[in-house]
């Protein structure tokens, strides 16, 4: 391996001297990994001289990229994560990124592609009845919502499962209902190339480590902003707690009893936690935590009319929940930065992509209203409105009625420019505690 060469391309950013203030210098460089290749676990990996383009030459460089000026706050100094992005979610446009298109194990934040390639296939009240094959390979130490074998669920019970308590076994299941894993992993690959997510390669459609699953946090964030185009997607990434079916019992008198129990949502920036208080606007999306992934998570939250994506990748730092509070402060760079910085790339659009009629259905899910309008994830399901925090405070703040949160809509292969599209009214703007 040649000796380390250090990136030349630092004169991207205005100075030498606010890059130092930021303290993410760019590292040396090495061979970019392969689609078939394993991520580094390595706590001393760098990233690859050169990555993918998608979406401006900028963001195939490594280190970070932001066009620091007047008026531009500077960004945070403690940022210890791998990778991140910090993008409009309306125009696309990307106002930094760190590493953005490095290939990493992605985790759990793989099931927004499996969400957004499955949701629009079965209507939330399908019912299904869980078979032993249903459940077959789920990788050791997974995290699992409880699905039992016999027992009878609805699509809508399954989906609460995978958005709220990653669970493995409710991805599994519903892979099972779209003609197995081995499909549904190829389904997802195809979605991910026809996204423009070409960093990303499924091996597991749950985001258990597998040799060559990787994404990026290009691909993420591209992902979320699709799927967030879907109300179902929104309306269950926005769910705080529900209820969820028990195991069929027999109680009384011999009667069987099926009872429920409850379950959160374990994304700490919805929920909130002893040490990370609920993200003032946030409106979902997915975290993940592997052994070679580290934790992972992309968020969408809404202040003052502005929508932004944020997504973060294996901090560095070992401290409980730091991939939120990374989150949380580049969340907080963004809102201050929003019309004042300039973009140093964009999220593309699909493969295919083109302008559509006006009136055009912007449903894209199965049995969906396209109107957008309100309303929740579905019977049993607590949105952010009044949830008890997973530090047992209850929920604080007055509704957003977010009319707008706006979202560019893709619907049906058409890429809809400034069409208003918003985020769950149920949720809650927050005071931080």
């Amino acid at each position: 391996m040649p000796a380390p060469k250090k990136t030349i391309r630092r004169s991207l950013l205005v100075t030498s001297a606010a890059l130092s203030s930021l303290a993410l210098a760019a590292p040396a460089a090495v061979a970019a990994p392969s689609p078939s290749g394993s991520p580094s676990a390595s706590p001393s990996a760098t990233p690859p001289a050169s990555m993918s383009t998608v979406g401006g030459a900028r963001l195939g460089q490594p280190g970070t990229q932001v066009n620091l000026a007047g008026g531009v706050p500077v960004l945070p100094k403690d940022l210890s994560a791998r990778s991140w992005i910090v993008a409009d979610a309306e125009s696309g446009d990307v106002l930094a990124a760190h590493n953005a298109h490095w290939r990493l194990a992605p985790a759990s934040t793989l099931k927004m592609l499996f969400a957004d390639t499955l949701l629009p296939k079965f209507p939330r009240d399908t019912k299904h009845k869980v078979v032993p094959s249903d459940l077959a390979g789920i990788g050791s130490g997974s995290s699992m919502v409880g699905i039992k074998e016999e027992e009878t669920y609805t699509v809508h019970d399954l989906w609460l499962g995978v958005f709220l308590r990653s669970g493995n076994d409710a991805v599994h299941v519903l892979s099972a209902m779209n003609k197995g894993v081995g499909n549904t992993v190829k389904e997802m690959n195809e979605h991910a190339e026809e996204l423009q997510a070409l960093d990303t390669h499924v091996v597991s459609p749950d985001g258990y480590d597998a040799e060559g699953q990787v994404s990026s946090a290009y691909d993420l964030t591209l992902i979320a902003r699709s799927g967030l185009q879907k109300k179902d997607f929104r309306e269950y990434s926005a769910t705080v707690s529900a209820k969820f079916p028990g195991q069929t019992k027999k109680g009384k008198k011999g009667k069987k009893v099926r009872a429920s129990f409850e379950i959160q949502n374990t994304n700490r920036l919805l929920a909130g936690d002893s040490d990370v208080p609920v993200y003032q606007g946030i409106a979902g999306v997915k975290n993940g935590n592997t052994t070679n992934a580290g934790a992972t998570f992309t968020g969408v939250a809404e202040r003052n009319g502005k929508v932004l994506l944020v997504t973060v990748m294996k901090p560095e730092k070992d401290e409980h929940n730091e991939v939120y509070k990374e989150t949380a402060r580049l969340f907080d760079w963004g809102f201050k930065a929003a019309g004042k910085v300039q973009p140093v790339g964009e999220l593309v659009p699909p493969r295919g992509a083109e302008q559509a009629k006006p009136g055009a259905n912007p449903s894209g899910e199965a049995g969906g209203s396209g109107d957008g309008g309100s309303g929740t994830a579905g019977t049993g399901a607590k949105p952010v409105a009044g949830a008890p925090a997973a530090n047992g405070s209850s929920g604080i703040g007055t509704a957003l009625g977010i009319t707008g949160g706006v979202l560019v809509l893709l619907a049906g292969g058409a890429f809809l420019v400034n069409r208003r599209w918003p985020l769950p009214d149920l949720v809650r703007r927050r005071t931080r505690q």
